[in-house]
């Protein structure tokens, strides 16, 4: 008997309206083409950032009222490395040496702006700076606040770091 599907989206908003949390289950014979079918319409966006340590503690952002980790589009031409480094920067206003200490891993999350469905996917680094500890926030990115922080630390839980 052939596969019969129940439910064949259109979009990504159409297939989240119908996912029920926190189990769903999505079913293909060919999962391969069902996921290029599916994210045909999506712009794909790289982008990279990672977690700076220094003696001054972890570095945080806040974008848009909300911690984070610095991070940023890569420019065409540009490695995963080399945009960390320079989003840190430009995002924090660093001014030293910042190196990175290895790859942590790479995500990847959906999201909607303006109608149109978007796929990112994130480089992620730990760095180390030396430097002043002087952090200047880029306003025009919507940073309102950068801190080094000694009280903060990461926690992996489930594949998933949370700020403590």
């Amino acid at each position: 008997m052939p596969f019969q599907p129940t439910f064949q989206p259109e979009n990504y908003q159409e297939l989240v309206s119908k996912l029920e949390f926190p189990v769903s289950q999505v079913v293909s014979e060919n999962a391969k083409k069902a996921l290029l079918s599916f994210f045909f319409n999506f712009k794909y966006i790289e982008a990279a950032g990672g977690i700076v340590e220094s003696e001054k503690g972890g570095l945080y952002i806040k974008r848009h009222g909300k911690w984070d980790i610095p991070k940023g589009k890569m420019e065409k031409g540009e490695g995963s490395k080399e945009t960390a480094i320079r989003e840190i920067e430009e995002e924090c206003g660093l001014i030293g040496k910042l190196e990175v200490q290895r790859k942590l891993l790479n995500t990847y999350h959906v999201y909607e702006m303006r109608e149109k469905s978007f796929l990112k996917k994130t480089h992620w680094y730990l760095l180390s700076f030396e430097g002043e500890s002087t952090v200047k926030a880029q306003e025009e990115e919507g940073i309102t606040e950068v801190v080094w922080n000694q009280n903060k630390k990461l926690v992996k839980c489930k594949r998933t770091l949370f700020l403590q």
